[in-house]
């Protein structure tokens, strides 16, 4: 009887027929290349997680302490800050500052800071580093560095803001993203931890979108806040600028989800 060359496989005996290689060769290609395209188009719907991040270079600056609603320094103006800004301060973790150390004591004096920036935006906050604690200043600063600090305050009225709640270290770059409802758990610890509130508005306020927020007082807002964060809602308060700060004073009871 004649041999015949079928493409009956039998795993077995011998290798895979010739037809076959070719066959598993293009079904293997088909779905790596369907698979890099489904992965590229679930990416690309994705959002912008925007443009925050770390700076990973330890920095150290000399300001004034200010401690409501969260501690945050006016710093005075130097290299990286020509005309002074006011940096919001986080602990590392989920963790404020305030919890670290006694910031109340601190407050109103010029002290020393050091750590790491997360910058997005219009705000900087400054990942308190073990290097140089949230202190004392062990130089203070001369009466022209002081005098150049603007620790003015300017009531902008009361506003009817759409936007939505955020804890302001992984908003700024600790996490990408770090707002939405996949963020809200994480949000929620970092809130409780102490790390400031931010409220990211859908439209500027005297050119700025973004808000340390606190109550009505100016005092922090507690567990109330956590049903909101990463939610789209609608809030009504009071804005004050702060020096290059805007803070959003809510009225907790006008809160509105979208």
């Amino acid at each position: 009887m004649a041999k015949t060359h079928d493409d009956f496989f039998v795993g077995y005996i011998g290798g895979v027929p010739r037809g076959s290689r070719s066959l598993i060769l293009l079904v293997i290609l088909t779905f790596v290349g369907a698979m890099a395209g489904a992965g590229y188009f679930i990416s690309a719907m994705q959002p912008d997680p925007g443009p925050g991040r770390f700076f990973f270079q330890h920095k150290t600056f000399t300001g004034i302490l200010e401690t409501a609603p969260y501690p945050l320094v006016r710093v005075a103006p130097n290299e990286s800050y020509p005309n002074g800004h006011t940096l919001l301060l986080a602990g590392q973790g989920k963790r404020g500052v305030q919890v670290q150390v006694q910031a109340a004591a601190l407050s109103g004096q010029v002290v020393d800071v050091g750590g790491v920036l997360l910058k997005r935006g219009t705000i900087d906050m400054l990942q308190v580093g073990r290097r140089v604690p949230l202190q004392a200043s062990v130089d203070g600063l001369t009466d022209e560095a002081r005098d150049a600090i603007d620790l003015s305050v300017t009531d902008l009225g009361t506003w009817r803001l759409t936007g939505e709640i955020c804890d302001g270290k992984c908003y700024v770059g600790a996490m990408r993203p770090g707002t939405g409802i996949a963020h809200k758990a994480c949000a929620n610890l970092c809130l409780n931890g102490g790390v400031p509130a931010v409220f990211v508005s859908t439209a500027p306020v005297e050119g700025g979108e973004f808000f340390l927020l606190s109550d009505r007082d100016g005092n922090p807002i507690g567990d109330e806040l956590q049903k909101y964060v990463a939610a789209r809602v609608q809030v009504d308060g009071q804005i004050e600028r702060r020096g290059d700060l805007m803070v959003f004073k809510v009225d907790l009871n006008s809160v509105e989800v979208l």
